[in-house]
This record gives structure tokens, C-alpha cells and sequence, in this order.
């Protein structure tokens, strides 16, 4: 077992960032008194002083927050996300004790000497300029405010901090396995998330984040000789002093910062018609099959970003980055890190995917640590798509390997729901095929209940709804009910929050008359397609009674089928042939044997 789903285990996918600028629309809070949604705004100003001999760095932090929220805060919580990277952290324990290890993890943390590891110490907190109490749990900070902080209130925090960046084991670190010096990923002192369901102040043991929207404007100070690409706008030429620069960076409206910087960068720009600034950073010291890839890579950069913009909704930032970095690839504001010695098709394949997160969890801002399937699976979703229409030699279903992943998970025994947290899943393997595979079937089973047409209007309408907020797994079902006027509720609770399975059968054709059968618990409307004894063939669409509406279709129309009621059946034109359940195969059977039946 433990084989069989370690060959689902998606790796994913780590980091971000950019340089030079435009404001994205109002940056202003969203309040509760003018709207019923509200989410929280924070904005940093950071000073940072990098030392790239003993990769430990100084910062100086102000952060102003405001709680649009109608809740009295006594509390606040800071992630400190380079505390995991040391013996005996949660993530070093889970890690050595999962059953299926993330192989770039295993026991590496608990073998890190104290100047290999990671972490990010606090030297002095200040509420409006006062000291405050704290205490650091693991790779959490617990704040106990002097004053509570009222409803509309703004408060900032002064804080002062030393850290270290830990040898390159997951996402973020220094000398990763390409040589790159530093990927720098979750570096800083960051405030957890609150919203209406409290305080999202996760430890960091593995998996995904959440952060809270808002301006970030950053000082790097580091050695000259260092290329540094990162989140933001860079604000004219960097300073020099004593053998240092300064780099100076804004970055209006994200919830999160990202920079990674080498001596030995190329940097390469490509400016798009129209469109956002790319930029590419990777090292001169590639071999040259590799160089020539990341050369071809940057018009191919293009056309996904064209792609995404016709097919979700346009990207707002005057940038975006690809970076060398990391452990594999990991998105994050206006840019990736992704490591650089790969095949022309795989550098392409996780640029697609890290690309296509800028829409699916950056500006779709979903908490990815508790509905992680809502980014891996809408991104894995739309970047196939995007790769299919880059190839020579097209698909006709781009997501069948998504398919085969779920359905391969769906009959293995240890599926868990997709409301499954992400560190809580009970295997990595299980983890990666409920985010990416099923999470991807969601979208493209989505699009066979209501039709193709009223997705694609659904995508469009989710991200004009709900970007730059924090949208929630019933958000794009609620979507969809608006834009086609159907009741889609069933269809969350059951491919979401149980592991309840498709499975309708055809159970017997006699004449005219065609029995079907449902099989497995989870509703669904049925597409059938019946061939007559004469050669003809018709098209069936039997609605689902509880949809309350069909989805367009040329189809021939029948009767409703309620679920409760186990089997169906209906008397065609003309005697059958044969008949076969979704032919289509974008419903996800888990069991395809019993879709047809041909009479002999």
C-alpha cells in the first residue's frame, strides 16, 4: 500500500517573487460596517541587513493592523516559520515518524548542526511603543496585548529580530542542491490570519499558508555582488555603502513576501504587449542544455500568462517572477522559485502550475492549510489545460491523469475527505491525490453537472467576485448556483466532505427497455448514450431530481431520477443495442465495467 501511493505523492510546489511598479487597485481594508464580509489589513515596513557569510540577518519590523473585524482582539499571533528547521520541531518529528516521509525531508532536520539550522528569534516587541508579553511555541509567537484592539482600531508593532536561514531542506534555505545561495521563503516574523471563523495561528509542520492582505514595503541590504529578484516593485537603483546594497522593494496588496538572491544570476526580462513585466532569474553557471531552456522558457512564460488572463481573469500586477531556487517549485507573491535543472517539458510543466496559483490561492486567497484541494486542485485543473493548448498533439481530456489519480485514491481504502486539513492526513500520498487529483476532478466534474460553458462563466465570475479576499470551499459552488439558477449543494458535501463514491451501472436492456442502477452513495445527473438495433444512436440526459434544473444540452430530456430510489428506468424509441453511462468519462465512476452493456 504504502508503494502504491507514494506513485500519487505530488510534490508541491515552493516559493515567489519580482521588480518595478504600479499601485493594484484600492488597497484600502474591506469593513464590516460597509459590507457584510470583512478581512483583516496589515502593512510592513521592513529593514533588513542580510550577512551572506554566516547566512544570519538583523530586521527591524513596523507593523500596522487593522481589525475591520466586530471582535475585540486580546491576543495576536506572529508565524515564525524558520523555527521548523531544527531538531525535535514538529516538522523534524512528523517527518520521521509519517509512514511515507517527503524524501527532500526524512530525518535531514534532525541532523542540522546549530549553524545549519533555521530560525528567527525576537529581541523586543512594542504595542503603540510599549513593551509587551510574549512567548515563541515552536514556530508560533503568542502576543498578550497590553490594550485589546477594538473594532476599526488600527495598532502597530515595533519588533526587532535576529534569524538564521537553515540549509535548504523544504521551500526556503540557503545552498539548495543547484547551488543557489538563498531562497528566501516565510522569512520574516509573520502575522497569522483572523477571520470569521478566529485565528488561524497554524504551527508549520509541512505544509501550506494563509496570511493576512496588505502593502509591504522592504529594505534588503546584502553583499553587492548579489542578484537579488523579489516580491515587489524595486524603488529606483539600489544604494551602494561599505560593499553593500540596499535594494529597496513596495509591494501593494499581497499577503505575503518572497526574495532569492545569488551572485551568479542572469537576469532576462521580457516585457509582454499590454501586459505584466516577466522577469528571469537563473545561474550562469547552468550547463548550457539548460541555459537554452530557460532561454526558450520566457515566450512560453507569455503565452500561459495569455492564457490565464482570457481564462480567469486578468493579472493585476505590473510583474512577475521565475526564479531558480528552492526544492521543486513553490508559488508565491508575483513570482516562483523552482529549481532549474530540468528537461525543457518539466522547467515548462511547473512554471505552468506555479503561474497559474497567482490566480488560484494568491489573488483567490483561500486558506490553502485547511482547503488546500480549493489551490493544488483548481490550479492543476486550469494549468492542464493551459499546457494542452501549448502542445502540438492536443488531449481530447487534459485531465485524465487527474482522473486516474482520484479514482486510483477513491478505490485504495485510505481516501480521507478534502476537508481533511492539510498536515492532518494520514499520508503524504493521500494528501497529494485528494489536493491535486481530486481537486482538479472537482473543477472538471463541475464543468459535466452544470456544462462546460457555465464553468468557464463560473471561473470567470469566482475571480471577479472573490479576488484579493478569502474565499471558502461553498464560494465556488454558491458561484455556480448563480450563474446557472441550480442547487449544487449535494455536490459539495458529498465529493468534499465525505469519501462517498460514484458508481451507476447499467443493470439490465430488454427491448426498448433500459434499467440502471446507482451503486455507489454520491447523486449524480446521468449523460447515456444509447445505440439502436438499426445503427442509430440518441443522446439521454436523465436530471438529477434534487439539482432542481438540467444543464444546457442538445440531449434528449427525461424524467428526474431521485436518489433515494437505487434504480431507473425508461422505454427508448426503438429497440437497443447498446447503452453506455457517460461517455464522455468526466464523471468520475469508480467503477467504468458496469457503465455499458451491448446485446449481442
Amino acid at each position: 500500500m504504502k508503494n502504491f501511493l507514494l506513485s500519487f505523492f505530488v510534490i508541491a510546489l515552493v516559493f515567489s517573487c519580482g521588480a518595478t511598479g504600479k499601485t493594484v487597485q484600492d488597497s484600502n481594508p474591506i469593513k464590516a460596517s460597509t459590507n457584510s464580509y470583512w478581512q483583516q489589513h496589515v502593512d510592513y515596513t521592513m529593514e533588513i541587513d542580510m550577512n551572506v557569510n554566516n547566512y544570519q540577518y538583523k530586521g527591524k519590523q513596523k507593523l500596522v493592523y487593522t481589525n475591520n473585524s466586530p471582535d475585540v482582539l486580546n491576543h495576536v499571533y506572529y508565524h515564525l516559520y524558520f523555527n521548523a528547521f531544527q531538531p525535535g520541531s514538529e516538522m523534524d518529528v512528523r517527518s520521521r515518524t509519517i509512514n511515507d516521509p517527503d524524501p527532500r525531508v526524512g530525518d535531514r532536520i534532525s541532523k542540522l548542526q546549530p549553524n545549519e539550522i533555521g530560525y528567527i528569534k525576537v529581541n523586543s516587541l512594542l504595542q503603540n511603543g510599549k513593551a509587551i508579553s510574549y512567548e515563541t511555541v515552536g514556530t508560533v509567537l503568542e502576543v498578550k496585548l497590553n490594550q485589546p484592539i477594538q473594532p476599526g482600531e488600527k495598532v502597530t508593532f515595533d519588533m526587532d529580530f535576529d534569524a538564521q536561514v537553515p540549509v535548504q531542506i523544504r521551500r526556503s534555505g540557503r545552498n539548495n542542491k543547484e547551488g543557489v545561495a538563498l531562497s528566501m521563503s516565510q522569512w520574516y516574523p509573520k502575522l497569522a490570519e483572523y477571520d470569521d471563523e478566529g485565528w488561524h495561528a497554524d504551527p508549520y509542520i509541512g505544509r501550506e499558508f494563509h496570511g493576512v492582505w496588505g502593502d509591504f514595503d522592504v529594505k534588503l541590504t546584502i553583499d553587492a555582488a548579489y542578484v537579488v529578484g523579489g516580491t515587489g516593485y524595486l524603488q529606483g537603483e539600489p544604494t551602494l555603502k561599505s560593499g553593500k546594497k540596499t535594494h529597496h522593494f513596495k509591494a501593494p496588496k499581497v499577503h505575503d513576501f518572497t526574495w532569492a538572491a545569488d551572485p551568479d544570476y542572469i537576469h532576462d526580462t521580457l516585457q509582454m504587449p499590454n501586459g505584466p513585466l516577466l522577469h528571469f532569474y537563473y545561474k550562469k553557471t547552468l550547463d548550457q542544455n539548460y541555459l537554452d531552456n530557460w532561454k526558450k522558457l520566457q515566450s512560453d512564460t507569455a503565452l500561459l500568462m495569455d492564457f490565464f488572463n482570457e481564462n480567469i481573469g486578468d493579472y493585476p500586477y505590473d510583474q512577475y517572477s521565475v526564479i531558480q531556487g528552492g526544492d521543486g517549485g513553490m508559488e508565491y507573491a508575483m513570482c516562483t522559485l523552482i529549481t532549474g535543472e530540468r528537461k525543457y517539458g518539466s522547467l515548462l510543466g511547473v512554471t505552468a502550475h506555479e503561474l497559474a496559483h497567482k490566480w488560484f490561492q494568491f489573488l483567490l486567497a483561500s486558506n490553502e492549510s485547511k482547503h488546500e484541494w480549493m489551490d493544488e486542485g483548481f490550479t492543476s485543473y486550469i494549468s492542464n489545460l493551459a499546457m494542452n493548448s501549448l502542445s502540438e498533439n492536443k488531449k481530447s481530456n487534459p485531465l485524465s491523469g487527474s482522473y486516474r489519480g482520484y479514482l486510483a485514491l477513491a478505490n485504495s481504502g485510505v481516501e480521507q475527505p478534502l476537508t481533511t486539513h492539510s498536515d492532518r492526513y494520514a499520508l503524504n500520498g493521500v494528501y497529494g491525490a485528494a489536493a491535486y487529483s481530486k481537486g482538479a476532478v472537482f473543477l472538471a466534474q463541475l464543468g459535466y453537472v452544470i456544462g462546460e460553458d457555465n464553468l468557464d462563466k463560473t471561473i470567470k465570475k469566482y475571480f471577479e467576485d472573490f479576488k484579493f479576499k478569502h474565499p471558502k470551499p461553498f464560494d465556488i459552488i454558491r458561484t455556480a448556483e448563480r450563474i446557472t439558477d441550480l442547487e449544487l449543494d449535494w455536490y459539495f458535501i458529498d465529493f468534499a466532505q465525505t469519501t462517498n463514491t460514484i458508481d451507476y451501472g447499467v443493470k439490465a436492456v430488454e427491448g426498448k427497455t433500459i434499467t440502471l442502477e446507482r451503486i455507489g452513495l454520491m447523486p449524480m445527473p446521468i449523460d447515456l448514450s444509447v445505440t439502436y438495433t438499426d445503427g442509430s444512436t440518441e443522446e439521454f440526459y436523465i436530471p438529477l431530481q434534487m439539482m432542481r434544473g438540467e444543464k444546457p444540452t442538445s440531449a434528449t430530456i427525461i424524467k428526474d431520477w431521485a436518489w433515494a430510489i437505487p434504480t431507473y428506468s425508461f422505454e427508448a424509441k426503438k429497440a437497443v443495442k447498446s447503452v453506455e453511462i457517460d461517455a464522455s468519462q468526466m464523471m468520475a465512476d469508480v467503477n467504468r465495467k458496469n457503465n455499458t452493456i451491448t446485446k449481442e
